[in-house]
């Protein structure tokens, strides 16, 4: 029983924990505006780079020994794992680019998992309201914006 409760493990699965709920914080935000990924995908991204940067850290340090051992590789990976992820939600139809939004959100999100990953908590925590603030103000912004130039079009 105290291998599992003991308080590493504890403080692993806190870090786990706030990686699902700030993940599904910006995935709900998606799902709302009806956007490919939703809560379950930021969820998971959130969740997969905080656990790879929790294993990164603190994981291998038993079975590799001397100074081959580099966290930030793992890191460096979950960026291009990401990017592949990413890659795959933008899409150009009608002339028209769709997805760049969500696949910069996902990119953004493994981030903040990775935040949590290393202990950093309180920069998760603004980041995650920088982009829900970035998704919900700049949203208005881009519909003035659209408003406008289409009044200024009329009167070309």
């Amino acid at each position: 029983m105290n291998l599992i409760f003991n308080p590493q493990n504890l403080e692993i699965f806190g870090q786990l924990l706030l990686a699902v709920t700030l993940g599904s914080l910006i995935g709900m935000e998606r799902e709302l505006r009806g956007r490919l990924a939703g809560v379950k995908t930021h969820a998971l991204v959130c969740l997969g780079a905080g656990l790879f940067t929790v294993l990164s850290t603190i994981g291998f340090g038993e079975f590799v020994s001397g100074t081959g051992l580099d966290p930030s590789r793992v890191a460096s990976q979950i960026v291009v794992g990401i990017g592949f992820l990413g890659a795959g939600l933008i899409v150009f139809q009608q002339s028209q680019i769709q997805g760049l939004t969500t696949a910069a959100g996902i990119w953004t999100t493994a981030a903040i998992g990775m935040a949590i990953g290393v202990k950093f908590y309180f920069v998760a925590l603004f980041a995650t309201f920088l982009v829900l603030l970035v998704y919900a103000v700049l949203y208005y912004f881009e519909i003035f914006i659209d408003r406008f130039r289409d009044k200024t079009r009329k009167l070309d």
